[in-house]
């Protein structure tokens, strides 16, 4: 049945809510497809029988949902709806499908283990003051300190009092965006980037730009623009390649990216959820600049995803807004959690299960190699996903349907898209959420589908850096 477009009389009132309501539905029934332009403002309020203003208003209420997007000169697109962007949900095998949409490390025995043993420890007594408290401050100390070494070992050498803990990464970008900005400032990250900046900052009346990439991530000429241009209050990176096209800086870049926070004075949000995952790192850009870097890490990718664990390293001239903005919302991490991971900290798991992860996911990546030779790919030799660059956004779209035609779920890259004008096209794979064996197969399945006509590949080749 077709939905789109509704009879002049199916708009109820108020008229701009009930037909953002009929676009949306619209959208979900497949009538429009990620990356189809919607009509002009004007015609659709000619063919509706409706003002332009009406027709502005549900196109705002729509975007703010992120369902659709404007463009400067070139329209209203659509962006797509939750089932086309998984990274908000696993689809648990429905249908056979195979997920690999999801990023998670690799769960296995050693975990079960790991998690019995401290829940038996736990279970016999012993409990911290973590248990017993409502202080935050007071009540994770102890936590910070086994923190401290781990944070070195991400290459973060810091004191305690400007470690926040955290109930994993996304609380702590949350409170780290809190703290920095006030409403109406510009927050300026990758035009490919972390998919949950664009609900916060529009929660926060914020504005989010989206900068341009290469394969070291956000260009510094285009850094310095934005701050000419705009009030630019934060730059917002995942300069270590955990974001959706490995993009991985190396150590001039970031120390460019430094050189033009600091003449604008403009402070830093660096993303690092991998943590310690890939070994040899690159020194981390807050271990250049920790005067105005938020550092944001955490347990979840590299050790177990139900471990929701973060810490959020703040400038000591904003730690105090920080801790402020995250009792407001969170009051504290949770105590349990925390406990556990003090332990595994102290204890040694938590290192042990890092070897693990690392040794697993090399593993797979080697797999990811082979099955990919004759498909252009870019990742990392220990990390979590692959990136299959496109040539364009339908190519992209093309590809994540011949593959969900095969039975296998990926990412296309509208689902982390801050500007389409700008950001690559291409399809994340994930590695870790399903079974090795379950892997190879999907894997040949997605090059097969990126084989297929319509799902074509990038214009130049880009060499792999798995």
């Amino acid at each position: 049945m077709t939905m789109w477009p509704p009879e002049p009389d199916a708009i109820d009132r108020p008229a701009y809510r009930s037909l953002a309501r009929h676009l949306a539905a619209a959208i979900e029934a497949g009538e429009f497809r990620p990356g189809d332009r919607l009509p002009t403002h004007r015609d659709l309020a000619w063919q509706l029988n409706l003002s332009v203003q009406t027709v502005s208003r549900a196109y705002d209420e729509l975007a703010r949902s992120g369902s659709i997007s404007g463009e400067i000169g070139r329209g209203t697109f659509v962006r797509g709806t939750g089932e086309e962007n998984p990274p908000y949900q696993r689809l648990e095998g429905r249908d056979g499908t195979l997920d690999c949409s999801m990023l998670t490390p690799v769960v296995g025995g050693e975990h079960t283990r790991a998690m019995e043993a401290v829940l038996l420890e736990l279970a016999h007594g012993g409990w911290s003051e973590a248990m017993r408290s409502f202080r935050p401050r007071m009540a994770l100390r102890d936590h910070v300190e086994a923190a401290l070494p781990w944070l070195a070992r991400c290459g973060v050498r810091t004191r305690g009092d400007l470690v926040l803990p955290t109930n994993g990464s996304t609380p702590a970008i949350a409170a780290a965006v809190a703290a920095a900005t006030s409403p109406g400032d510009c927050v300026v990250t990758e035009a490919l980037g972390h998919h949950t900046l664009r609900g916060l900052c529009l929660g926060q009346g914020l504005r989010l730009a989206g900068l341009p990439l290469d394969a070291e991530g956000v260009l510094p000429d285009a850094f310095a623009r934005a701050c000419e241009n705009d009030r630019v209050r934060l730059l917002a990176v995942m300069p270590a390649g955990s974001g959706p096209a490995t993009c991985t800086m190396g150590g001039e870049r970031r120390a460019d990216l430094v050189e033009v926070a600091r003449r604008h004075d403009v402070l830093i949000l660096e993303n690092d959820a991998w943590g310690p995952l890939e070994p040899g790192r690159t020194a981390p850009i807050a271990a250049l600049a920790p005067e105005r870097t938020f550092y944001v890490t955490g347990l979840g990718k590299c050790l177990m995803p139900g471990l929701r664990v973060g810490w959020l390293v703040s400038p000591e001239s904003l730690v105090a807004t920080a801790r402020a903005r995250h009792r407001a919302a969170n009051w504290m991490a949770t105590a349990l959690m925390a406990e556990i991971a003090t332990r595994w900290l102290r204890d040694g798991t938590a290192r042990r299960l890092l070897v693990w992860q690392r040794r697993t996911l090399a593993r797979r990546n080697r797999l990811a190699r082979r099955a990919l030779a004759d498909t252009v790919h870019r990742g990392m030799p220990h990390g979590l996903h692959v990136w299959l660059p496109r040539r364009d956004a339908e190519a992209e779209v093309a590809l994540v349907e011949a593959a969900a035609r095969r039975g296998i779920a990926v990412t296309p890259g509208a689902a982390f898209a801050v500007d389409d004008r700008q950001r690559p096209a291409g399809v994340r794979v994930c590695l870790g959420g399903v079974s090795e064996a379950a892997l190879e197969a999907a894997l040949t399945q997605v090059s097969l589908a990126a084989g297929e006509g319509g799902a074509g590949g990038p214009a130049t080749a880009e060499p792999s850096r798995n």
